[in-house]
């Protein structure tokens, strides 16, 4: 009782923080691997993307319904995102995902440094791109960054809202109900792999869902409440967090 009454605790803390700037697994994965140290990674990922899922589509929802969404710009980013993403789920089979770790360490420390350095970045919606260039760099990003959510994926909720303030011009908040969208279909795509190969443990991934859906929902009333400015800030703080953790891991490793 008390093993699942914690996980769901963290579960919740991670659909809050996930529905705002996205880097949820970076509360939910690790405790996951230290509270079941005997299974097999697979089964972790899979419940991890199970109860995920559950908040991302929650998020979905309220930013719909309250926040504008460029569906011309996301809905290209969403079906690579999903094909690759699937993809990329099959491919931990055959590689090691901890080799990714210095290339995405060293991706984090410049996407802070950017941040940090640019005051006004993501604080105003600025349009850069015409309508085609949108839709190609869209399906660019949805490939690249849906590979990397099925293959490795700590992170992937903050890369998507930096590329989608950076390249095309987004606030903060728009950018990142559109990375909600694309992070719900990357999500789906790696759970119906670890779903059709038995790798979710439904009984821990259940009220873990439940929990990490509140979470979702309280998470992304604040994000719209508050404003890019609260976003920009939180997303500061968890990029930080995925730095310090991704270069613990290194030289633990």
């Amino acid at each position: 009782m008390l093993e699942i009454l914690t996980l769901c605790g963290f579960a919740f803390v991670a659909g809050l923080i996930d529905a705002v700037v996205g880097g949820g697994g970076l509360i939910q994965l690790p405790v996951l691997l230290i509270m079941l140290p005997q299974t097999v990674i697979a089964s972790i990922l899979g419940t991890s993307k199970f109860v995920s899922i559950a908040g991302t589509s929650i998020a979905v929802h309220q930013y719909a319904k309250q926040q504008k969404i460029e569906w011309g710009t996301t809905i290209p980013a969403m079906v690579a995102a999903f094909i690759f993403s699937f993809l990329g789920a099959r491919v931990t089979s055959l590689l090691n995902p901890s080799l990714m770790r210095p290339v995405i360490l060293g991706l984090l420390i410049t996407v802070a440094i950017y941040t940090f350095s640019k005051k006004d970045f993501g604080l105003l919606q600025i349009s850069k791109l015409s309508q085609l260039q949108q839709s190609l760099y869209s399906i660019a990003i949805g490939s690249v960054i849906g590979f990397y959510d099925g293959f490795f994926g700590p992170g992937t909720g903050s890369f998507l809202i930096f590329a989608f303030v950076s390249i095309f011009g987004y606030s903060f908040l728009m950018a990142s109900a559109s990375a909600k969208v694309i992070n719900f279909a990357t999500n789906l795509a790696a759970l119906i792999y670890f779903a059709v190969t038995n790798n979710v443990i439904y009984a821990l991934g259940i009220p873990m869902a439940i929990c990490n859906i509140l979470g979702a929902f309280i998470g992304t009333k604040l994000a719209i409440s508050k404003g890019s400015e609260f976003v920009r800030k939180l997303f500061l703080m968890i990029v930080s967090l995925l730095i310090f953790k991704l270069g613990y891991d290194i030289i633990h490793n």
